[in-house]
């Protein structure tokens, strides 16, 4: 009989390591996709329609915030801010992608990898200094289903990666941008 309870013991404890450990190798596989520009393992690891849902709501509140709430009775305004969240909206599709992604991990503007000669291939020599994805990281647990990752931007904010557990495997589902 000990020897079953000591057996179920020790799968509980490798199931919990196994678990506790996920955010970390979820992050690992996310930065070698980035580094590789390979969107079908970036896919596998980040749950791409919860982070565009989060970043539209972000992006929204922020617009709504800048220019304040339209009055009910200016037709033209309501109809300025609903096409002005529309834009906002098919920003965040066009944008979230693996290569938008890898950027923002590295601290740069999505715009900045998104502008200028196309990337390298995944053939060509990579340049030593170029930033690597969530370097110099800061990690840490929210609770036992959420895990956060901290990179600041190119002017020092805090851009934070949120990851979200699904059963035992982790997802990127947030990005929580310095606004």
């Amino acid at each position: 009989m000990k020897k079953w309870l000591w057996l179920a013991a020790a799968v509980l404890v490798v199931l919990f390591a196994w678990t506790a450990i996920g955010p970390y190798r979820t992050f690992d596989a996310i930065r070698d996709a980035a580094r590789a520009r390979d969107a079908a393992a970036m896919a596998k690891q980040v749950d791409f329609p919860a982070l565009r849902s989060s970043l539209k709501a972000q992006l929204g509140g922020h617009l709504l915030g800048e220019v304040g709430a339209p009055a009910p009775d200016n037709p033209f305004a309501v109809f300025g801010l609903g096409i002005a969240n529309g834009l906002v909206g098919g920003l965040v599709d066009t944008m979230v992608t693996p290569a938008g992604l890898g950027a923002m991990m590295e601290g740069r503007k999505v715009w900045d990898r998104a502008s200028g000669l196309p990337p390298p291939s995944s053939d060509e020599p990579r340049d030593a200094s170029e930033p690597r994805p969530l370097q110099d990281a800061q990690y840490r647990y929210e609770s036992l289903s959420r895990f956060t990752a901290t990179v600041h931007d190119d002017q020092g904010r805090p851009v934070v990666f949120v990851m979200t557990r699904h059963g035992m495997d982790w997802k990127l589902s947030d990005i929580r941008l310095p606004l």
